[in-house]
C-alpha cells in the first residue's frame, strides 16, 4: 500500500534520500547530493501566514530547463465560454463516449462550460474525460488547481511531489502550476475536472456545526517525496492563459527528491465524508453537503462550492425528502459517480451530468414527485447507493459550443417535469 501524509493545509516535509531536505535554510549555498532548491508559490508572497501556500522543492534540475513552448492544438480542451449565446435552458448530458484512437488524459478533456477567466483569476472551467491510455508527456496547469472527480478507472497521478492513487469516490486536487502524468490503472478511465481559477479552494468553516463533521482535516492526503531521474526526448504541455502550449524537455520534470510546505496535491476519499442532515423536518440546503469551498472577495459567497450527496439516512418526518423544485441565484453542473440520484427517476446516469443555472426552474421529476409525496415518513429512507456532486458557482456558467451541439446532449430533458399534473383545488385543504 503507498505511503501518504495525512492533514489539509499542512506544512509537511518529506524526502526519498536521507538528508535531502536542508537543515535550517531554504536555500543553502550548495544544497545536499547537488540538488537545486527551488521555491513554488500558489500564494501572493504576503498572502497572510494562515493563508500562505508555498513549498520549497529540492530537485535535480530547475523548473525553467526546457526548450521554447509553442502553441498547440487542443480543440476541445478550452477556456472559451463565449461561443455562443448562453440559455437559461435546464441541460443534461449522457456519458462521454469511449475514444476509439489512443487518447490520454490531456488529449481525453473534453470542456463543458465556464466562467470568469484565468486572466482575471476568478471562475472555473469545468470538463469532462474519457481516455484509454497512460500519458507519455507531463502536464501542468498554470490557469487553476485541477480537482479530479473519477466516475470510472483509476488513475496513478505522478507528480513532481509524489505519487497519488485515485479511484471513483476519491478526489485529487492538483495545485497551479504543479507538474503531473496521469497513468492509468485500467484499460480506460472517465471522469470530470473542475479548473478553479480563483482563490485555492479550503475547507469550510463548521460554525454552530461545531469542532466536527463534513470533511476532516485527517482524511485529506498528500504524497511523499519521490523521484524520477530519467534523461530522453519528452514533451511538457503548459496551460496558460486558455490555451495550451508544447516544450521538448530532455529529462522528466518529476525530479523532485525532496519538498517542505503547505502547497502540494492532495487526495481525499468521498466515503469518509460526515453527512450532515435534518433530524426533524424540512430538506436541508445542498451547503450542508460542502466539501471545498474557493472563497471570493464577498464574505459568505463562494466562487465554486464542491458539494457532494453521499450515501444517507432520510428521517426528517411530514416533509418531501428529495430536493424541492428550486431557483438559485447561483448556477449548477452536476455529475454522477455510482447509483442514482434521489430526485431524478432515470436519465441522469454515472458519468452523465446536467447544468442548471441561475434562475433556471429545476427540481425532482413527475414520478420522484408523486412517490415522495405518498411515502410513509414515518419510516427512515436509506440511500446506500449513489454518490453525486454539484460544481457551483456564484455566476452564471456558460456551455461552450461544442457541449451544446454534443450527441450526448439530451433533447427531451425538459420532458421531466411537462407530466407534473395540477392539484390545485380552492375548496379543498
Amino acid at each position: 500500500m503507498r505511503e501518504y501524509l495525512s492533514g489539509f493545509g499542512n506544512s509537511f516535509a518529506t524526502e526519498a534520500l536521507p538528508g535531502a531536505l536542508p537543515v535550517g535554510r531554504n536555500s543553502p549555498q550548495r544544497a545536499p547530493y547537488g540538488l537545486y532548491a527551488e521555491q513554488l508559490s500558489g500564494t501572493a508572497f504576503t498572502a497572510p501566514r494562515a493563508a500562505n501556500r508555498r513549498a520549497w522543492l529540492y530537485r535535480i534540475r530547475p523548473g525553467a530547463v526546457h526548450q521554447p513552448f509553442v502553441l498547440a492544438e487542443f480543440p476541445r480542451f478550452h477556456n472559451r465560454f463565449d461561443e455562443t449565446p448562453t440559455t437559461p435552458n435546464q441541460l443534461r448530458w449522457d456519458p462521454l463516449a469511449w475514444p476509439t484512437a489512443p487518447t490520454d488524459f490531456v488529449d481525453g478533456l473534453f470542456t463543458m462550460a465556464g466562467n470568469g477567466s484565468p486572466a482575471a483569476m476568478t471562475g472555473a472551467g469545468i470538463h469532462r474525460y474519457a481516455c484509454n491510455q497512460s500519458m507519455q508527456r507531463y502536464f501542468y496547469d498554470a490557469d487553476g488547481e485541477l480537482l479530479i472527480v473519477p466516475e470510472q478507472g483509476a488513475l496513478t497521478l505522478a507528480t513532481e511531489m509524489g505519487v497519488l492513487d485515485v479511484g471513483p469516490q476519491e478526489i485529487a486536487v492538483i495545485p497551479r502550476g504543479v507538474r503531473f502524468r496521469v497513468d492509468l490503472a485500467a484499460e480506460v478511465a472517465r471522469g470530470y475536472v473542475c479548473e478553479n481559477f480563483g482563490a485555492l479552494f479550503r475547507l469550510p468553516d463548521l460554525g454552530p456545526i461545531g469542532s466536527n463533521g463534513l470533511a476532516n482535516p485527517r482524511d485529506f492526503l498528500a504524497p511523499v517525496a519521490a523521484y524520477e531521474d530519467r534523461e530522453g526526448d519528452f514533451e511538457l504541455v503548459a496551460k496558460f492563459q486558455g490555451r495550451l502550449w508544447t516544450a521538448r524537455i530532455g529529462h522528466s520534470p518529476l525530479d523532485v527528491v525532496a519538498w517542505h510546505g503547505n502547497y502540494a496535491p492532495y487526495k481525499y476519499d468521498l466515503t469518509r465524508f460526515n453527512t450532515i442532515g435534518s433530524i426533524s423536518y424540512d430538506h436541508p440546503d445542498p451547503s450542508i453537503f460542502l466539501v471545498l469551498q474557493s472563497t471570493s472577495d464577498t464574505p459568505g459567497v463562494d466562487d465554486i462550492d464542491f458539494v457532494i450527496f453521499p450515501p444517507r439516512v432520510l428521517v426528517a418526518q411530514d416533509t418531501f425528502r428529495p430536493p424541492w423544485f428550486h431557483r438559485n441565484v447561483a448556477s449548477e453542473f452536476m455529475g454522477l459517480v455510482t447509483g442514482a440520484y434521489d430526485a431524478k427517476a432515470e436519465g441522469f446516469v454515472p458519468g452523465g451530468a446536467s447544468l442548471h443555472n441561475c434562475m433556471s426552474g429545476h427540481g425532482p421529476d413527475a414520478d420522484t414527485f408523486a412517490r415522495a409525496s405518498v411515502a410513509d415518513t414515518r419510516v427512515a429512507h436509506y440511500l446506500r447507493d449513489t454518490m453525486a456532486f454539484m460544481f457551483e458557482t456564484r455566476t452564471v456558467l456558460h456551455p461552450t459550443a461544442q457541449a451544446l451541439s454534443a450527441s450526448t446532449l439530451q433533447a427531451d430533458y425538459y420532458r421531466c417535469w411537462q407530466d407534473l399534473p395540477k392539484h390545485f383545488d380552492p375548496t379543498r385543504r
